[in-house]
């Protein structure tokens, strides 16, 4: 049996212990609380389930968060269903600055080499000696483009649900960057589709050397295939930059389509939030646009 001296350092210990798990949530939160309540809020499984894990999210840089924690009464039903957004989430969490602006060079090592792995092929920030202004930064609502002379926002939608999601946004009354994605409807294919259905907009007017290279960038940039990820939840796309923009007077960096913006849950109330844009390496472009899990 315990004597009180015994019972004196059993007690001691334990409150040592529960204060330090209340400062491992505490610096956990502090660190990923925006990441953290976008989650829940948005009802993803994820649990937490000891102070193990928590030592292992709060703990410094130097520790990978690629892979969530789970508590062990569930881990292995949910192994091989793991949401790969969460994961996603948690691993750049661990290299994104506390603020939106342009990466410092170890930041954009990090985050282009965990996307290429993820991707499982080349994710750049600088493709052919050209880079954007920057990598991280705010993107808000675009309009839908016209797609070849004659075409109607009618035209853009397959079906019933298509249209009730995506009609409120209309068509900008002008043309994309580059005009019409196709010269006519009889030459219009699924790519030219695509094209406009997952565009982005970026601003390649402030991209270094742009002024004098007009020409060079301006090829260059034409449905330039890239990934684009919202760091919140977890989602990610195969987009192409399709116009240019916006204006700097607005606080964005780029512009999204409203199939890009749906899906990547981008419309909050200020129609604008951070998300990544990297260069995606892929010349044989064997990678589709759309939608994608990493």
């Amino acid at each position: 049996m315990f004597g009180k001296k015994s019972n004196r350092k059993y007690l001691s210990l334990k409150e040592t212990w529960e204060k330090r798990g209340k400062d491992l949530q505490d610096n956990l939160w502090a660190k990923h609380g925006e990441s953290l309540h976008f989650l829940f809020d948005n009802a993803k499984q994820f649990a937490f389930g000891s102070l193990a894990g928590i030592t292992l999210l709060a703990s410094s840089g130097n520790v990978s968060l690629s892979v969530p924690i789970v508590s062990a009464h569930t881990r292995h039903s949910n192994q091989e269903d793991l949401d790969k957004s969460i994961s996603l989430v948690l691993d750049l969490s661990s290299k994104l600055p506390t603020e939106v602006r342009p990466f410092l060079p170890f930041e954009e090592k990090g985050i282009t080499e965990a996307l290429s792995t993820r991707l499982g092929a080349p994710v750049a920030s600088e493709l052919q000696g050209i880079r954007l202004n920057t990598n991280y930064g705010y993107i808000g609502q675009e309009q839908h483009l016209y797609r070849y002379p004659g075409d109607s926002l009618q035209d853009h939608f397959e079906n019933v649900e298509d249209e009730l999601v995506y009609k409120d946004f209309g068509v900008a009354p002008g043309l994309g960057a580059w005009g019409y994605f196709a010269p006519s409807k009889d030459t219009f294919t699924n790519k030219d589709k695509l094209r406009e259905k997952y565009y982005i907009a970026v601003q390649t007017f402030l991209s270094p050397g742009f002024d004098e290279n007009v020409g060079q960038y301006s090829t260059f940039f034409k449905y330039r295939k890239m990934l684009i990820v919202n760091s919140q939840n977890g989602r990610a796309m195969v987009v192409d930059i399709a116009d240019s923009g916006p204006s700097p007077w607005t606080g964005k960096q780029f512009g999204g389509s409203p199939a890009v913006m749906h899906y990547l849950e981008r419309v909050d109330g200020s129609q604008k939030g951070p998300v990544l844009i990297f260069f995606i390496d892929d010349p044989e472009d064997r990678i589709p646009l759309g939608p994608i899990e990493i």
